[in-house]
């Protein structure tokens, strides 16, 4: 097992109770999420990082199951030490609903027929992918997503999360991906579907138990890969050399190693993936469309989120330009958000094989913090008009130990702290303006997170309030925070 691994983990599975409705207004019924998690969840709840993976991807992101002869798909960016790291955040990754790695899809049960939902399965968005995701983030009681990061199709995902819910992720990290399928990119999807559809063992769906649709998901899978590759990188791997033989043969037979590399990947597809699953999840890219009335703009309007884009320079998949588009539409809505490209030869699969300049550009991203990242905003306060019984009991009951103090308009005047309520007991005094800190020092939300705790060490201080330019209150940041997210 390789050093600096999250070690051996197992897949599991969440069910969600109510049902799913989807965006074309069906209804999904007892929907299962396959998903691993790594790391571990700390007290505030705030180091969260939600994985999304691309359209042949799984839950299984990183580690090691048992028997495996490779760990997950990414494990170059996740573990200890690594950018995604798994002693600083709570990792999940979850399958999409429509795919056939443990999450509800066209191979799984239909409770109605107990037979496979087939082409019964009703069509799902990428949108419906991530409201799947949000129930399962919900279940952990998690209220905000330090970031959702995600390549090619899970790029998308990641940028539906911060246009959907924009409050409830503080950072999104996109990879080689799009806002909007383009007519090229749903044309190969078409081309593989008809040859998935057109394979004499199809049956309309309904294959379960008869025979597999190697033929059609084998070549449907054959195009696709063309389209992760980059000629160079073809070049560089194949050039034109020949396949276990030293001459032309002039017949049909295959003569090139690129030829015999395609008819590998086709046949290693089907062992692992489900025919439906695959037209079902190319419709959901195709489908993917986050400009509003036509704009771009528009549809960004609302986002919160800070954003990294990075693209491949020789991507031709997902080019470059469709990822300064994303830019320029975010930087018009005044978003915080960078862009980056990789220099690679292998074309749109580099995201999963750079694992130099990806773990640079994860990790500066991630740790350039601010207070407004981390901030605890549903925090509880107390007017200048309370005593200190009041406060105590808030202090009991709530588990804090820093009380801000407010006027009615939420303006910040002082701080009580468990040392002042001991204060208050040595020198028996219920007045609470007597013993609260007036001097308060704070901190506002621009503020980089090495500067809070430089500060907090100066001034030997465990808290501090967090207010706008008018000093209103808008939340603390405590050092258990810090320590929790950014201490190895």
């Amino acid at each position: 097992m390789e050093k600096e691994s999250v070690g051996s983990v197992q897949t599991e599975f969440f069910n969600i109770k109510e049902n799913l409705e989807l965006e074309s207004g069906k209804i999904l019924e007892n929907v299962t999420v396959a998903y691993e998690t790594y790391g571990k969840l700390n007290k505030e709840k705030n180091n969260t990082i939600l994985i999304c993976h691309a359209l042949s991807g799984d839950a299984h992101v990183a580690g090691w199951h048992e028997g495996d002869k490779k760990p997950g798909w990414w494990e170059i960016v996740i573990g200890p030490r690594k950018s995604l790291d798994s002693e600083k955040y709570f990792i999940i990754s979850s399958n999409v609903v429509g795919g056939c790695k443990g999450s509800t899809g066209p191979s799984t049960i239909n409770p109605k027929t107990n037979k496979e939902y087939g082409l019964d399965f009703p069509i799902v968005t990428i949108k419906d992918m991530v409201k799947a995701q949000k129930k399962l983030v919900e279940h952990f009681n998690i209220k905000q997503l330090f970031a959702v990061v995600g390549g090619s199709m899970g790029g998308m995902q990641a940028l539906q999360w911060m246009v959907s819910y924009p409050k409830m992720v503080k950072k999104v990290i996109a990879i080689a991906t799009t806002s909007r399928s383009s007519p090229q990119q749903i044309a190969f999807n078409e081309v593989g579907r008809r040859a998935i559809i057109t394979d004499i063992n199809w049956n309309k769906g309904k294959y379960y138990g008869k025979g597999e649709v190697e033929n059609g998901l084998s070549i449907a899978r054959m195009i696709a890969h063309i389209t992760y590759l980059s000629d160079v990188s073809m070049y560089n791997k194949f050039g034109r050399d020949l396949q276990d033989k030293n001459e032309l043969s002039y017949d049909l037979d295959l003569d090139f190693q690129v030829e015999s590399y395609l008819h590998h990947q086709g046949e290693s597809f089907v062992k692992r993936f489900d025919a439906n699953s695959y037209i079902y999840i190319t419709k959901a890219i195709d489908y993917f469309d986050l400009s509003k009335n036509g704009s771009l703009i528009e549809g960004f309007k609302n986002v919160n989120s800070k954003v990294k884009l990075i693209a491949v320079n020789t991507d031709w998949l997902y080019p470059p330009s469709q990822s300064k588009e994303i830019l320029n539409a975010l930087k018009a809505n005044d978003v915080e958000v960078s862009y980056s490209e990789l220099e690679s030869p292998y074309g749109h699969d580099a995201f999963l094989l750079e694992d130099g300049q990806l773990n640079y550009l994860i990790s500066k991203f991630l740790d350039d913090l601010h207070v407004e990242d981390i901030v605890e905003r549903d925090i509880v306060t107390i007017n200048s008009d309370a005593d200190v019984e009041d406060v105590a009991i808030l202090m009991m009951d709530e588990q804090v130990t820093h009380v801000p103090v407010v006027t009615e308009d939420e303006v910040l005047i002082g701080i009580t702290t468990a040392w002042d309520l001991s204060k208050s007991i040595a020198t028996e005094c219920d007045n609470l303006e007597a013993i609260m800190t007036r001097d308060v020092k704070t901190c506002d939300l621009h503020d980089s997170i090495d500067v809070v705790a430089r500060k907090m060490k100066k001034y030997n201080i465990s808290a501090l309030p967090v207010v706008y330019d008018d000093l209103k209150l808008a939340g603390i940041i405590t050092i258990d925070q810090i320590s929790h997210l950014f201490t190895d």
